[in-house]
């Protein structure tokens, strides 16, 4: 990267970062054995843990949630729905996964499954250290102590059955790349981007044997987006036409390449388990190439206000939203819309499915 391309996007994520620092097909709910999923990771995930932080990386407040639950505003990262709410839902599991933190939760949502996850975090510590939000180490102690709950629920037996047999949802590098290592850039100064890419990786690999340890038998990790064309990155780094980040896409996909094949090896050497990689990067890639195709007409920036710099309270009561979030891509600069989530989800459900069993 040169200095100038770093210079820009450092200073302007920085600030940004310190102000907020379709129904599933019948075969697939049919051939689907999964009752339970359990989700790990960062915002597109988090359905609502980060309320229960004290941290500025936080989304209970309208116009996020606009469109959930009547216009219910819980933390959740988008106007409505997440991508683990959409994969519960079109897998016939419930309605939406609710945060493990989430103080009304039911014996029934333990037992179906819920969410971990906390906006801004990522495989590497530092960067949830940075937005004050829950590590993977601490969401791997909080899973901790929902196995503990459920097993006085359903019993030692039939607990350790259900986390065996649950799907585990990951997406956990976004932040490591736009946060830890271009926005304070601490990792940059350590790491060139092939070696905190292999860092990472490490991360990652710790984070697998410590849940396979813990009984997780099915993980589903979605790799590292096409970062350098969210609209936040086009407006940093794009120029006046907010042109997609190329260099941030070059790195996304080279970390992508080392992290499948460090899973595909762990899968092999892990007794009876199944992971498998989502390529989110081409997934949203695909979708904005050719997103008439999906009904979306506008992929360069979010609903939310301008939609080319809003994320977290710069998207709040008082930023205009468009009028028909269906149309969009993003919700924010960063976050998928409802209708994005959906079509995510729709776009690799088949195919996740298809290497779990």
């Amino acid at each position: 990267m040169s200095p100038s391309f770093v210079n820009v996007f450092v200073i302007c994520l920085y600030a940004t970062l310190c102000l907020c620092c379709s129904e599933a097909t019948p075969d697939i709910q049919k051939n689907s054995s999964i009752q339970t999923i359990l989700a790990f990771g960062d915002s597109f995930l988090d359905s609502g843990n980060n309320n229960f932080k004290t941290s500025v990386i936080k989304a209970n407040f309208l116009p996020y949630g606009k469109d959930f639950m009547g216009g219910k505003p819980t933390g959740r990262f988008t106007n409505g729905k997440t991508i683990g709410d959409y994969i519960v839902e079109k897998l016939g599991v419930k309605d939406y996964l609710p945060a493990y933190l989430d103080t009304s939760l039911q014996n029934e949502d333990m037992v179906t499954g819920v969410s971990f996850a906390s906006g801004g975090s990522g495989f590497d510590p530092l960067t949830a250290q940075i937005g004050n939000v829950f590590s993977l180490a601490e969401q791997i102690e909080m899973f901790k102590e929902y196995i503990v709950k459920l097993k006085g629920i359903v019993g030692d037996g039939e607990a350790d059955n259900i986390i065996s047999k649950s799907l585990y949802l990951v997406t956990c590098s976004s932040n490591d790349w736009a946060i830890g290592y271009t926005a304070v850039a601490i990792r940059r100064l350590q790491y060139n981007p092939a070696a905190y890419g292999n860092f990472l990786v490490e991360r990652a690999t710790e984070f697998i044997q410590e849940m396979y340890t813990l009984g997780a038998r099915k993980i589903v990790f979605f790799n590292t987006p096409f970062i350098g064309c969210f609209p936040l990155a086009r407006t940093m780094v794009g120029g006046i036409l907010r042109k997609c980040g190329d260099d941030f896409n070059d790195v996304a996909q080279s970390f992508n390449r080392i992290l499948n094949d460090r899973i595909q090896s762990l899968g092999s050497s892990m007794h009876e388990s199944r992971f498998t990689i989502v390529d989110y990067f081409k997934v949203v890639q695909d979708i904005m190439e050719h997103s008439l195709q999906y009904g979306l007409e506008v992929v360069d920036r979010g609903c939310c206000g301008t939609g080319i710099v809003e994320v977290g309270v710069l998207c709040n009561q008082l930023s205009p939203v468009c009028p028909d979030d269906t149309k969009y891509l993003f919700w924010d600069s960063v976050h998928p819309t409802d209708k994005g989530n959906s079509i995510i989800v729709d776009h690799v459900l088949q195919n996740m499915m298809n290497n779990l069993f």
